[in-house]
């Protein structure tokens, strides 16, 4: 749970960020703003800020905000409902962001799961994405991912997306976002 102050902070930095990069919003745009915390309540350390473009039948398109050494979970995007699952590709816009997927571990790699969540991070190949930069990654392929020093924005390109199918490794994880006060 985060609070409204933190929310609208969070949307604030967002949007100076977007701007950093470039990115121009229409004004309905900008209040379309998601800040998502996973339920864990700690948005510094674990959490993702977007905004979804479109979200179709086939395809969806969203920008990332990822806060300096800020960490979306690991999860991956299962099959459903006979759909083989989201395939996505990310496109660093700006800042650093390093992504982790199976394979053979990354040694002396340049992020860390977040103190105290280690235990639900299980995939450590790490994949250095810096502006211009793109990675694809296939139906329920597991991941997670944190932004560098300065933060970061992805683009995000995908087959259709159902966020609240997604599997996280992390049992405590939840993808609505609850806000206080």
């Amino acid at each position: 749970m985060i609070t409204k102050q933190e929310k609208e902070s969070a949307i604030t930095r967002t949007l100076a960020y977007l701007d950093q990069a470039g990115i121009v919003l229409t004004p309905d745009e900008r209040q379309k703003i998601e800040v998502a915390d996973f339920g864990l309540s700690e948005l510094e350390k674990s959490g993702l800020e977007l905004l979804t473009y479109v979200n179709t039948d086939r395809c969806c398109a969203k920008e990332l905000v990822i806060f300096p050494h800020q960490t979306c979970p690991e999860h991956c995007h299962p099959p459903v409902d006979g759909d083989p699952g989201k395939e996505e590709t990310f496109r660093c816009r700006w800042g650093v962001v390093y992504l982790f997927v199976s394979g053979e571990p990354t040694p002396n790699s340049h992020a860390r799961p977040p103190a105290g969540s280690e235990p639900y991070y299980t995939v450590f190949h790490e994949i250095e994405l810096r502006p211009g930069d793109q990675y694809t990654l296939m139906p329920g392929m597991r991941h997670w991912f944190q932004a560098g020093d300065e933060g970061a924005v992805v683009s995000e390109f995908s087959t259709h997306n159902t966020d609240e199918n997604d599997i996280f490794t992390d049992p405590r994880v939840e993808r609505i976002t609850r806000v206080s006060g």
